[in-house]
């Protein structure tokens, strides 16, 4: 089912997330899926910043189709290309499938006007139910937003910037010209400064910058 579901999107031109509860298990979905002719790349907690936004910058321009993952979510992944995002196990309680989990999973599917969410379940858990019914009451919402003011859902169209400029800008600022270590007052005024860009790339929705920001910003903090 879910292979057939893939393939769909393939012929769309669209992309696909999949998340899953374990590293091996993204693993080996992806290996399953590669093998069976499927572009595909997996994503968990070992690869680093850079390489992370190169691979969401590569789903985003066709290079692959399906991304495979632990904790998408922890990207701040902002896909207006994705159309299907599949949950495994999302009758497995705990923290990846708590409702909260499950409906900002959901909304990564919702940037797409063809956006389907598909959770793969032995059994209905109270956070599936009511991840459903919340997803449920704000598509209301919306649809009436939409009705009552003469919107017709569209893709949302966003340019993918290089990941070599945007890491660039990123690091200006955070090194000294001369090379010698910040001191303390510039340290602190060099966070601000990026809080502050930090703050602008999410609300411009630059999520992919913004997520670089924020690791040189804990790199920052903890440099002494």
């Amino acid at each position: 089912d879910l292979m057939d579901e893939i393939k769909a999107r393939i012929a769309k031109g669209q992309r696909t997330l999949v998340t899953t509860l374990t590293k091996k298990m993204a693993e080996d979905l992806s290996a399953y899926l590669t093998a069976a002719g499927i572009k595909c790349r997996y994503m968990h907690h070992d690869i680093g910043a850079i390489e992370r936004m190169e691979i969401i910058r590569d789903l985003r321009l066709g290079e692959f189709d399906v991304l495979v993952g632990i904790n998408l979510l922890r990207e701040g992944l902002d896909l207006p290309e994705v159309s299907l995002v599949a949950i495994l196990d999302a009758d497995k309680e705990g923290f990846l499938r708590s409702e909260t989990s499950l409906i900002q999973t959901i909304g990564r599917a919702a940037r797409n006007a063809e956006g389907l969410v598909i959770m793969y379940a032995d059994s209905e858990t109270p956070s599936m139910r009511a991840a459903i019914t919340e997803t449920e009451r704000r598509r209301r919402k919306q649809d009436a937003y939409n009705k009552a003011h003469g919107i017709v859902p569209q893709t949302i169209i966003k340019s993918v910037r290089d990941i070599i400029e945007i890491s660039s800008e990123a690091d200006k600022g955070t090194r000294r010209r001369d090379g010698l270590k910040m001191t303390e007052a510039e340290r602190r005024e060099e966070i601000q400064k990026l809080e502050k860009k930090m703050r602008e790339a999410a609300k411009m929705l630059e999520f992919e910058y913004a997520a670089i920001l924020r690791d040189q910003l804990i790199k920052l903090r903890g440099e002494k």
